[in-house]
């Protein structure tokens, strides 16, 4: 009975209802979901769509409508029972009660008083959706050595989770469609991980499964999950950055990024702060279309340059989204190929389903007036996301920041433990010399990516947009004289979001919520998503003096062994 007791306060509620031998899941109920599609279905709206008929001619007949024949009477059985069996597949509580009485689901006192106990636990739970659950104190437990192809067995719920996972082994039952049949996630991620271990022959020990809220993730952030992967989140500031101080949230495996990092908040903070400005807010996508000919492509190419259509073009493009506004359509000819890049404003989110949507409005309008249109696809790479481009170094995509301070001298060489001219000389033959002479397409800075990938992480930014969200031009020059260091980072394309994708995971929405900008604006559209690009532009800045400085006095290499190795005896943990 104890380890009954066990297993339960250690089980989920479908694990409690399995002792009794069914579930609440829709698998549970007396036919297959193959019996239930063809067998079922077709017999509900076989019986409605016979009562309609025999109903219409009634009314024609003028016949009462309370005068059934025997068919008409057994098709009205066979109705109400499908229907109810309908509602019951789809997971509606009070008909499986009455499908499944509740004595043969919990046969015994203590079950019930677990499942109680479990649900006051999970109603009073105070945790976001996909937040980790309290830590808990305990022993340290010894560590067994891993042997390949020698798995350790994982603790299954039931027999039919054993059965789920023979199921998937042998290519019964799609890994990806373990969700949609199960009705339960992390039941489907347990599932799918047992599968992938004993077809690979690998262990996944390491990476973890439980305290993840995988509902929070599905048809959005991750399909087929099979655990989580941490990272650890450090706090670099406070960064006094246009009057307000922001602790900054970086995730990274990197060592001495944070601490670079947060000696360059320090430098700024001493010196009264950094001052940040959004020159342009805009997210782009850009169709490429083909005609038969380069006349008629020049011929579109006009008509969506001329101001006079700008008007019709935008109330297309705008019914799609309430906060999807166009501002520009810039057209570029390869032969008998347009290339169209919209730009548009999107709220608060970094926008790119936002202005797909328009853009797809716009291409089915402006299919009618060019009927020998041919469109070729929904993003040309004309945009360009995901990829260094110039057109997003010299035009902007996302949000374009500008972010400045003055150094004063005595924190240079405190702080910073360095001089200004060597700071001005260096960041010229590295930064700018040193990147033309590579060919460097936005990347005139010393790290920019490292801290913007940092703060992407812990804020549910999408990781691979950190390549041009990178694209940054670093400025230093001494100024008062040659006294003090006048450093700026000029950014034309960081895309951002506070709203929709990894945003509102529990994790990266406390980081979000950390830096004040979680969620939507309530006062002005966008205004959050333009504040976390000021902070990441005002985190580079932070982080391209201090490194500047770091290699200005020698001390990369000895800070680098100092922060970034592990001091452990990795032959003692090999053995």
């Amino acid at each position: 009975m104890a380890a009954t007791r066990s297993q339960l306060k250690e089980s989920n509620l479908h694990k409690i209802t399995a002792k009794g031998g069914h579930s609440s899941d829709p698998d549970a109920l007396p036919l297959p979901l193959y019996l239930a599609n063809t067998v079922v279905l077709p017999l509900f709206f076989s019986t409605v769509y016979y009562l309609l008929l025999q109903w219409r001619e009634k009314i024609r007949n003028s016949t009462p409508l309370h005068i059934l024949s025997f068919s008409e009477i057994s098709a009205i059985i066979i109705f109400f029972a499908s229907f109810i069996y309908l509602l019951g597949f789809i997971g509606i509580g009070f008909v499986q009660s009455l499908i499944f009485p509740r004595s043969e689901i919990l046969d015994d006192e203590e079950i019930i008083e677990d499942l109680d106990q479990l649900m006051l636990n999970e109603d009073t739970r105070a945790a976001p959706c996909a937040a980790a659950p309290p830590p808990m104190i305990t022993s340290p437990k010894p560590k067994s050595k891993i042997i390949e192809n020698q798995l350790p067995p994982t603790q299954l719920s039931s027999e039919e989770d054993e059965e789920m996972v023979k199921s998937v082994v042998e290519g019964k039952i799609p890994s990806y469609a373990l969700e949609s049949k199960l009705g339960d996630c992390g039941r489907a991620a347990a599932i799918r991980r047992e599968a992938l271990q004993r077809i690979t022959g690998k262990s996944l020990e390491g990476l973890p499964l439980e305290g993840f809220n995988y509902d929070a993730i599905l048809g959005q952030c991750c399909e087929m999950p099979v655990g989580y992967v941490q990272i650890p989140v450090g706090i670099a500031g406070p960064l006094l950055l246009n009057g307000a101080e922001y602790s900054v949230p970086m995730a990274t495996t990197e060592g001495c990024l944070i601490a670079s990092t947060n000696r360059g908040c320090k430098a700024i903070s001493i010196s009264g702060g950094a001052t940040c400005t959004v020159l342009k807010d805009g997210m782009t996508r850009a169709p490429v279309v083909r005609f038969a000919t380069a006349r008629r492509a020049a011929e579109l190419k006009f008509f969506l340059e001329d101001p006079l259509n700008f008007e019709t073009l935008s109330l297309v493009f705008n019914s799609s989204s309430r906060f999807g506004r166009l501002q520009t359509i810039k057209c570029a000819i390869a032969g008998k190929n347009l290339y169209m890049r919209f730009t548009c404003s999107t709220g608060d989110a970094m926008g790119m389903n936002m202005v797909s949507k328009g853009v797809q409005n716009v291409m089915d309008f402006l299919t009618k007036q060019f009927p020998d249109m041919d469109v070729i696809g929904i993003s040309g790479n004309y945009c360009s996301d995901k990829k260094p481009a110039a057109i997003n170094w010299i035009d902007g995509r996302g949000k374009s920041v500008v972010c400045e301070a003055i150094i004063k001298e005595e924190t240079v060489k405190k702080v910073l433990k360095t001089n200004v001219a060597a700071l001005v000389e260096l960041n010229m033959l590295k930064n700018l010399t040193g990147s033309a002479m590579a060919g460097a397409l936005g990347g005139f800075n010393a790290h920019a990516s490292n801290i913007v990938s940092a703060v992407f992480l812990a804020t549910g930014q999408d990781p691979a947009q950190n390549v041009e969200s990178s694209h940054c031009i670093t400025m230093v020059e001494a100024v008062n004289e040659g006294k003090d260091l006048h450093i700026s980072v000029t950014m034309p394309s960081i895309e951002v979001g506070t709203v929709g994708g990894g945003t509102q995971l529990a994790s990266q929405s406390a980081c979000l919520n950390l830096l004040g900008v979680k969620g939507a604006s309530k006062e002005l559209p966008g205004a959050n998503s333009r504040l976390l690009a000021t902070i990441v532009a005002g985190s580079v800045l932070a982080g391209e003096l201090s490194l500047l400085s770091a290699i200005a006095a020698g001390q990369l290499v000895k800070s680098h062994m100092k922060y970034n190795r592990s001091t452990k005896d990795v032959a003692k943990l090999s053995t």
